[in-house]
């Protein structure tokens, strides 16, 4: 599959680059920094710029069968603006240019899915987050909200506490209050999670919570 990647220099982007073009499928990286991409591989091309260039962003999604998103807000509590947002307002827009309409994408269990029953993290998390990270947490929504509110095919799997561990090959996934979901997971099995995403049909326009 040829699969454009958006926020490939992030902790969990290098690893979904990485299992992408160890699987064969031709990739294209659309950076911001190419310095912060130390990967060389024959099937990668790298494009750089702005995420709000619009055009730009059109043509490195144009011809792809999917675009994974690793973007995600800073966790700074003085963050502000709304980068993320915007840059996933231009990834949405030049999709239904270009007719490229499989998405998967990345978000929080502070957000739910019509499919989870009544349960303690959209409840509690949301709270934390006001606190902790607020912008982040409005970020998170809007970014969330964008995809969501079209009509492409996503899959957004919503994390809570990635970690810098070896993957561990296990991966819990489904609804809250549905299945026994956990919190804490490698960046190596987010991204495994992510890059299995472009052949399975479970999630189609679903947010499942997943975990180890």
């Amino acid at each position: 599959m040829k699969v454009t990647v958006f926020g490939a220099t992030g902790g969990i982007g290098r690893l979904v680059l990485a299992q992408l073009l160890d699987a064969g499928h031709r990739v294209t990286a659309v950076v911001r920094n190419p310095a912060k991409l130390t990967l060389n591989h024959p099937e990668l091309t790298v494009v750089t710029t702005e995420l709000t260039d619009t055009d730009t962003v059109t043509e490195a999604i144009r011809g792809a069968d999917a675009v994974i998103s690793a973007l995600g807000p800073s966790l700074k509590r003085s963050g502000t603006g709304s980068a993320v947002t915007d840059a996933t307002k231009t990834i949405v827009a030049a999709m239904h240019t270009t007719g490229v309409s499989r998405f998967v994408g990345l978000a929080t269990p502070s957000l739910a899915d019509p499919r989870d029953k009544p349960h303690w993290k959209p409840k509690v998390l949301p709270l934390i987050a006001r606190l902790a990270f607020p912008n982040a947490l409005t970020e998170l929504k809007n970014m969330t909200a964008a995809v969501t509110a079209s009509d492409l095919d996503y899959t957004i799997a919503r994390i809570s506490a990635p970690k810098n561990t070896p993957s561990t090959g296990r991966v819990r996934s489904g609804f809250l209050g549905h299945d026994r979901i956990g919190s804490a997971m490698s960046r190596a099995d987010i991204a495994a999670f992510l890059v299995s995403q472009l052949s399975e049909t479970r999630y189609h326009r679903a947010m499942p919570a997943i975990s180890n």
